[in-house]
């Protein structure tokens, strides 16, 4: 009965390690490239911090859509 035990045992172990092993493999293969990082802006009218890129540049001052920067604009 021991001698069956420890052949279970080892196989359980072997398949394991070969479950983690191609787990590993097929993790490595579909992980794409981290996003880029971007400086983070503060909207002058509401304070929500956004991507520059993402962001409306009026007089030095960031926005985070033509609404707030329309209202926060003083006319000229």
């Amino acid at each position: 009965m021991a001698k069956y035990l420890l052949l279970l045992a080892i196989v359980v172990l072997v398949g394991f390690w070969l479950a983690k092993r191609y787990g590993n493999r097929s993790a490595r293969s579909t992980t794409a490239a981290p996003p880029q990082e971007e400086d983070m802006v503060r909207c002058e009218q509401c304070g929500v911090h956004l991507p520059r890129s993402e962001s409306l540049l009026t007089r030095g001052s960031y926005y985070c859509s033509p609404e707030h920067q329309r209202q926060h604009t003083p006319p000229s």
